[in-house]
């Protein structure tokens, strides 16, 4: 494969020189964000949550072992708007892999550029925050006054949702799962209890039917963009029935429940995030992907923080004093990172 000069461009008029493959030839744009995860690039790139973004990884080699069949995927394709690594894999090697990281790429038109000084990148970001950003690899300077457009200003979850219901499972507990960008080892993770699952669109109202409990799932973008998914939630509370959300199910209970989020300076992203139970005093590493978190001086005073990261003290799971309403900002269902905390699944299913 051949490379031609390329340019990472920076909202802030940073840039940084690196290589593309020849086979591209625009500008790809998006929010420049970074994951600390040594392993896992596949599931990450699969991941919903990522759309909009061009991800950068912080390990110095990516694409070692290659792209897995489909089933191992989190989604039918690469959300991520681009990729960014120091080094990029040629000789891959593993007995699951189908094909390497750049064919794959290509085949999914997603733009990369490599030998790029992730360190200093991701220290510039930590610095001033995460930033707009474009990959140009049309070999014409990037004009200064490029117009950046920001992923977070539209409705994400209404790009990255399912079209229409999904039905799973024969049980007489029926769950809705809110599908807003949902990866699919949540889906493998609830259907190994005995559940009749009703997967739905974000905006999918289903309020007036009959269900035992409802699951939000993680998502992309800016929660305040979820609008309708917000509303279903409020008036699923009033029900009273358990309700569980991860990621981005986090932030949209916390709306419905009357609070408020805010912008993350640059996020966490990553397999190593610690995070404590505020209860039991119990340390989880979790596997986290979000940009945004909940400002816990809003919350009703009937609600509760349950978990807290130990990096900066922000909210990473909350819960309703009295009813079985509870989420979790960081995934349990791991894909990739650690399972520690699956057992959350087990606590929503008893709890219907």
């Amino acid at each position: 494969m051949k490379f031609n000069p390329s340019q990472l461009v920076l909202k802030n008029k940073a840039v940084f020189d690196g290589f593309s493959p020849n086979w591209q030839k625009n500008i790809a744009s998006g929010e420049v964000v970074f994951t600390t995860g040594m392993t896992g690039y596949v599931e990450s790139l699969t991941d919903p949550s990522y759309a909009g973004q061009i991800l950068t990884f912080t390990y110095p080699l990516i694409g070692n072992y290659g792209v897995p069949d489909k089933k191992y995927w989190e989604s039918k394709k690469i959300h991520a708007h681009g990729v960014i690594v120091s080094e990029a894999c040629l000789n891959w090697s593993h007995q699951a892999g189908k094909t390497g990281l750049l064919d794959w790429l290509k085949e999914q038109g997603i733009p990369i550029i490599t030998d790029i000084d992730t360190r200093a990148l991701t220290k510039l970001l930590r610095e001033h925050g995460v930033m707009l950003g474009a990959i140009n690899c049309s070999q014409n300077k990037l004009k200064k006054d490029y117009n950046f457009i920001d992923p977070n200003k539209t409705n994400l979850v209404a790009k990255v949702s399912i079209n229409k219901k999904k039905t799973y499972g024969k049980s007489k507990k029926k769950i809705f799962v809110i599908d807003c960008g949902m990866k699919e080892n949540i889906m493998r993770s609830l259907l190994k209890f005995d559940l009749s699952i009703e997967r739905v669109p974000y905006n999918y109202n289903f309020t007036n039917e009959n269900f035992a409990g409802v699951f939000i799932s993680n998502g992309p973008g800016d929660p305040l963009m979820a609008e309708e998914t917000i509303k279903i939630i409020q008036k699923a509370m009033k029900h009273k029935k358990p309700i569980f959300g991860i990621c981005l199910g986090t932030q949209i209970m916390a709306l419905a429940a009357g609070a408020k989020t805010y912008k993350l300076p640059y996020g966490h992203r990553g397999q190593n995030q610690p995070c404590i139970e505020t209860k039991s005093k119990h340390c989880y590493i979790t596997s986290q992907n979000h940009g945004y978190a909940i400002n816990e001086k809003t919350l009703p005073k009937d609600w509760e923080v349950t978990f807290r990261n130990l990096n900066d003290d922000s909210v990473e799971g909350i819960a309703h004093k009295t009813l079985p309403f509870f989420s979790v900002q960081f995934h349990p269902e791991a894909t990739p990172g650690p399972t520690d905390t699956k057992w959350l699944f087990e606590k929503f299913y008893d709890s219907l």
